[in-house]
């Protein structure tokens, strides 16, 4: 089993930043892939971005250019960096937990509200 702990989110105008961060606990060294999502009001969950253990990341098409993930391996956290943050950004974002027996693991959410 893993826990996902997420902290970070908050409320920000247009064109701010803010960095998320999710610290896993229970069996993290069987974690493969971690990663975002979000679920803007009213619409379904999607990815954010995606990182495995040997760095390789993913993004979103909406996302590129403007959010970064970082992974630190020893402690096993994921960052999200978020610059240049849109109204459209708004939604409760995720973290998300991947092992190598395709079990997924989420988090609570955080809340990140970007104003215009």
């Amino acid at each position: 089993q893993v826990q996902l702990v997420e902290s970070g989110g908050g409320l920000v105008q247009a064109g701010g930043s803010l960095r998320l961060s999710c610290a896993p606990s229970g069996n993290i060294f069987n974690i493969n892939v971690m990663g975002w999502y979000r679920q803007p009001p009213g619409k379904t969950r999607e990815l954010v971005a995606t990182i495995t253990k040997g760095g390789s990341s993913y993004y979103a098409d909406s996302v590129k250019g403007r959010f970064t993930i970082s992974r630190d391996n020893a402690q096993n956290t994921v960052l999200l960096q978020m610059n240049s943050l849109k109204p459209e950004d708004t939604a409760v974002y995720y973290c998300n937990a991947l092992d190598w027996g395709s079990l997924n693991y989420w988090g609570q959410g955080t809340q990140v509200t970007v104003s215009s």
